[in-house]
């Protein structure tokens, strides 16, 4: 920051990438409190630690100790408008104000920064290599995106380590703060098309993120993607996928419920039987992306083999919620997926794991511009499972957009069974569904239906 601070105000203090941060400067002996819309798990868990955060929009509940603009800085996220009545406060009267990212930038300026970017797979491989790190005993400042079920948080700290571990957001043009020594990309399929207008921007973003990574550092793409880096001298390119690649997977094994890979690094060394902590066919992939950064790193490889063997994943992350024993019993999943290709696969995982049974899908569309932008991608997707239920579209940041709804993308919806339910009446109807495998997907709060459905769920047993 350009001064010595007391305090830091958050404004969106719910979001989960500013939880990160709100623990990182509450670990630093800051003053932290904030301001957001409602109450989540994540607000309660951050009042807890010591964050003050009021629900209420108004700027006379903004704490004394941060209504002193010599010593608060005002941190905030791309989702709030400068018109927000409490920015607008701290925006008139001259405090030092600026966005997440920037902020991000400036706490990892001093470190190595691991920066893991692409359209998806970024909050699971960097949760992966964070791991890794603190199960080497080498340990990071890791600021993710998810929160980690082996610690509880999306924060983990080090006053030691060298290296932070990053996940690199591309709304909005945020990793374009950030100073990577590694950078990971793993996939640029088109997204936040409102953010950026057409494919060839969004790639160039991508582009402009290469540019920054430090001399003497690496980039990790993955294989097959249209983007065409631009790293400047004296950082080394490799390549990585599931089957392919300067680092990838071989002799990959799944039976018994596990998936057991090895992994081969650019100089033919073997890492071999990794067991996957948590056994979906995407998390080969990702784990191929999180040990390629630790193996650059020179962690050694028994601790990188451990790492991916105890990674529990993040919440919301291909969660399963219930998993009912023997060959017909009930199964609930929940991932964050709110892309096409992140639900197409998410729902082959499933298939993949429970091959013969009945899939049905619960659908949140997350945007109305992704609705509008995608609306035939996301039916071709989901039509790949046995029943579609569909959820109306939660809007985040946007406002509503003349003619986009859920129907626009279950009208091509081709399973035999599909409708689209309020989120009452789902779950007032939820008795009546007859379940067997249940995959609940989106990146908005249809989280908060799960302890219902899952009770309802069990009900049937009974």
């Amino acid at each position: 920051m350009s001064k010595d601070f007391k305090s830091i105000y958050f404004v969106g203090a719910g979001g989960i990438g500013m939880a990160a941060l709100e623990r990182y400067f509450l670990d630093n002996g800051k003053q932290v409190a904030g301001y957001d819309r409602t109450a989540t798990d994540l607000t309660r868990a951050l009042e807890k630690e010591g964050v003050e955060i009021s629900y209420v929009e108004d700027p006379d509940t903004i704490p004394a100790y941060c209504r002193d603009k010599r010593d608060t800085v005002v941190v905030y996220t791309a989702a709030i408008h400068e018109s927000e009545p409490i920015l607008k406060w701290f925006l008139d009267n001259g405090f030092e104000v600026m966005l997440r990212a920037k902020a991000l930038g400036i706490v990892t300026r001093n470190s190595k920064a691991l920066c893991f970017s692409g359209t998806h797979g970024k909050t699971t491989t960097s949760s992966m290599a964070a791991h890794i790190l603190q199960v080497s005993g080498v340990g990071s400042n890791a600021f993710l995106g998810g929160v980690l079920r082996n610690y509880g948080t999306n924060f983990l700290l080090s006053k030691t380590s060298p290296y932070s571990v990053v996940e690199a957001d591309e709304f909005n043009r945020s990793f374009h703060e950030l100073t990577p020594y590694i950078a990971v990309v793993s996939a640029t399929d088109p997204d936040h098309l409102d953010i950026y207008g057409n494919y060839e921007n969004y790639l160039e973003s991508f582009a402009h993120f290469t540019e920054l990574i430090e001399p003497g550092g690496v980039l990790l793409l993955h294989t097959g993607l249209k983007l065409k880096p631009r790293p400047r001298p004296g950082v080394k390119t490799y390549t990585y996928s599931i089957d392919e690649g300067d680092f990838h997977a071989a002799r990959v094994r799944k039976g018994d419920g596990e998936i057991v890979f090895d992994f081969v690094a650019p100089d033919g060394s073997v890492i071999a039987d990794v067991k996957l902590g948590v056994p979906v066919e995407i998390n080969i992939d990702n784990a191929v992306a999180a040990m390629a950064v630790c193996w650059l790193i020179k962690v050694p490889a028994q601790a990188i083999k451990e790492g991916i063997a105890t990674f529990m994943g993040a919440k919301r992350r291909f969660e399963f919620w219930l998993k009912e024993p023997g060959s017909h019993g009930h199964v609930v999943i929940d991932d964050y997926a709110h892309h096409p290709n992140e639900i197409k696969a998410s729902i082959k995982s499933v298939r993949d794991l429970y091959p013969g049974r009945k899939l049905t899908v619960i659908f949140q569309p997350h945007l109305y511009t992704r609705t509008r932008d995608f609306a035939p991608e996301f039916a071709r997707a989901l039509s790949l499972a046995d029943e579609c239920y569909m959820l109306p579209i939660y809007p985040a940041r946007e406002e509503p957009i003349a003619g986009v709804s859920s129907e626009l993308i279950m009208k091509d919806v081709t399973c035999p069974v599909k409708k689209v339910y309020s989120k009452e009446n789902l779950l007032s109807s939820i008795h009546l569904l007859n379940f067997d495998i249940l995959l609940t997907v989106g990146a908005g709060d249809i989280v908060d239906l799960l302890p219902r459905i899952c009770e309802e769920v069990k009900k049937q047993q009974r």
